[in-house]
């Protein structure tokens, strides 16, 4: 947590998340309060429909989303977003006021129109709020910076509402001096904030022209010239489809499921923001400083099962249930973990793509990329509530059903995702899994390259390497690995989706070996990261063996940075040749300390057989120590666990 708190503190990042987050807040005041005095005073005193004035409301708040993303896509790419952040606080701070002038008066159709500048202010502040990131904080906080302002945001979104209702439920002239000293005060306290910000340069040249309906299309276009960023925005839009279904309809939940009263609407939406908030902190913790793009299927796993869960629940007991005759119903918290649940596949799912977009979109164009993400957010939230009224209101299915449907999308989107990403998936599996049975040590990591191909070498100890490897990889690696292994007819589905390269014996297959070479080619012709062990073979005794010729040959065909590695604590254990031989007992230990090293790349140049396996046997050797409570410490002699003395 040191990592967060530094973050959240930083000169860099703690003032914008502040304005952001005090700036979601205000727009979720304003926009709550205006619904409530619209639905019980104004539509009673005018005779105004409440329906129609509400979706009227609901429409002007997501209309400036379509008409001025792009826009603020240009302004954000061709001007300083310090600045700009600072004017559109200035312009919400404006805003404000004149609500409180309309407050005053019961100018309910001026407060409509201001409704319509809030949202043209967030829709403009939305490309500057994940395109500066970038700018001032470092890749490696990419991912646990977004998890904050994801975090912020809905959490500010839950506060808004609450404080909404608090307020509106004051009553009298009293209740409109309280909250028109709420929103100017707030408002302040984010230009305050936002003049803390550092500045931000403009990565783009060139004038900026107002063009509503056309930028739009342009940022589309745009977006759709890249198939990753394009996929990438379509699953942010689904998220977004989603989560208005659900709050849409929670508040209809909790009337007719639960049978509960106002209160239960705010437990509901408290127990979403804040599963949210912490699925954001743990793709941050999972993540570590890593764009890991294979927590999105199983945050959209966890969002489905946990959807289907929620929407089986049956009606409840009573007839208009308080919220303290909901807290003594287990199932009331049985119903709570679900949307808990929900949320945190939320959070997982959509932290990575925020980023996704960040690190892939071109410097000059990364807010018009975000604009177009508004754009289609926008027009996937008009979408979902065309849904609702097609299901509920021409259908007539009823709700449990809807959400039932609801999980079924999350489901699929979760398959699309888990196939257009199985290798990332994979691997962030197994870096779960490798950090629940071992108490993993990494060091090194930085020697990695970020980019382009690479080869890494290391000791061979145990059928568990592998795993360990690439679960504690920040990158994905490709694996040699022998044929038949690669041929189990179990297993082979397995080793064929990690992007396994078989490698047969040139005895048995004189060919086999040629075949494998083209393939570590083409691996490391698309920049990507291929993992060998070059003892050829499991040690039997612990002692690293001598290295092959077969690693030499692949550095004379591709010359690319070869990085050592080194493994400890893994032999003695039951997937290791130690004692009667590997899987054949039941394994004795449970989170077992285990080290590994990365030492700094060698080039092509300096890395034949006998410097590669003097680096990786001194690496072994410098970690050996740190890896004392091995899995036989008490039963291995030293030779045997070490390997550095001859096998006795």
């Amino acid at each position: 947590m040191s990592a967060e708190r530094h973050l959240i503190r930083s000169r860099c990042f703690a003032p914008f998340f502040w304005t952001q987050a005090l700036g979601a807040f205000n727009d979720n005041v304003f926009k709550n309060v205006l619904l409530l005095l619209i639905t019980f005073v104004a539509v009673p005193q005018l005779g105004w429909d409440a329906g129609l004035v509400n979706n009227l409301a609901a429409a002007l708040f997501i209309l400036p989303y379509l008409l001025f993303s792009a826009w603020g896509g240009q302004l954000a790419d061709h001007r300083n977003k310090r600045s700009l952040i600072i004017g559109l606080k200035l312009l919400e701070l404006a805003t404000m006021i004149a609500a409180t002038a309309a407050l005053l008066f019961n100018a309910y159709a001026l407060l409509l129109g201001l409704l319509f500048l809030m949202g043209t202010q967030s829709a403009l502040f939305g490309p500057v709020k994940y395109a500066i990131l970038p700018q001032h904080v470092p890749r490696t906080e990419l991912v646990r910076a977004n998890a904050w302002v994801e975090m912020g945001t809905f959490l500010a979104i839950l506060l808004g509402t609450l404080g909404a209702g608090a307020l509106a439920a004051i009553g009298g002239v009293q209740a409109r001096w309280i909250i028109a000293s709420v929103l100017v005060g707030v408002s302040l306290l984010g230009l305050a904030a936002s003049t803390l910000v550092p500045s931000a340069p403009a990565l783009a040249g060139g004038s900026v022209r107002w063009q509503p309906l056309s930028g739009s299309f342009r940022v589309l276009r745009d977006a759709w010239r890249s198939p990753v960023l394009f996929r990438t925005l379509l699953g942010i839009s689904m998220f977004w489809f989603l989560g208005a279904s659900y709050l849409t309809q929670l508040p209809l939940w909790a009337a007719e499921v639960m049978r509960g009263q106002a209160d239960a609407v705010t437990a509901l939406l408290a127990a979403f923001a804040v599963g949210v908030g912490l699925g954001s902190l743990i793709c941050a913790h999972l993540s570590a400083g890593r764009l890991e793009i294979g927590l999105v299927p199983i945050g959209g796993l966890l969002l489905a099962l946990a959807g289907f869960d929620f929407a089986a629940h049956p009606t409840f007991a009573g007839t208009a249930n308080t919220l303290l005759d909901l807290i003594a119903m287990p199932r009331f918290w049985w119903m709570l973990t679900d949307l808990v649940l929900i949320g945190i596949g939320g959070g997982l799912y959509i932290i990575p793509l925020y980023t996704l977009i960040q690190v892939r979109s071109e410097e000059t164009q990364r807010a018009r990329m975000i604009a177009a993400n508004n754009v289609l957010n926008a027009l996937f939230m008009v979408l979902s509530a065309l849904f609702g009224m097609l299901l509920i209101g021409i259908l007539d299915i009823s709700l449990s059903s809807f959400f039932t449907a609801l999980a079924g999308i999350s489901l699929a989107t979760a398959l699309v995702c888990a196939l257009l990403v199985p290798r990332a998936m994979m691997r962030i599996s197994i870096f779960v899994l490798v950090h629940l049975w071992y108490r993993l040590r990494i060091s090194g990591l930085d020697n990695i390259p970020r980019e382009g191909p690479a080869i890494v070498v290391c000791n061979h100890v145990s059928f568990m390497d592998a795993l360990v490897m690439g679960g504690a990889s920040p990158r994905p690696l490709r694996f040699l690995m022998d044929k038949p292994i690669y041929e189990s007819p179990w297993l082979h589905w397995f080793f064929r989706m990690a992007g396994a390269i078989p490698v047969a014996s040139e005895r048995r297959d004189p060919k086999g070996m040629r075949r494998a070479l083209d393939l570590v080619s083409e691996a490391l012709g698309n920049g990507e990261v291929v993992m060998l062990f070059p003892e050829g073979r499991l040690t039997r005794d612990g002692r690293t063996k001598e290295f092959r010729r077969g690693i030499e040959l692949i550095i004379r065909r591709d010359p690319v940075p070869v990085v050592p590695a080194a493994l400890s604590g893994l032999w003695g254990s039951w997937s290791s040749r130690y004692g009667k031989g590997a899987f054949r007992s039941l394994p004795h230990r449970f989170r077992a300390r285990v080290c590994l090293a990365f030492a700094q790349p060698l080039s092509a140049d300096e890395a034949s057989r006998e410097t590669l396996q003097a680096s990786v046997m001194a690496l072994k050797a410098s970690i050996d120590g740190q890896a004392q409570n091995s899995p036989v410490s008490a039963e291995a002699p030293d030779d045997e666990r070490t390997g550095e003395n001859d096998h006795r």
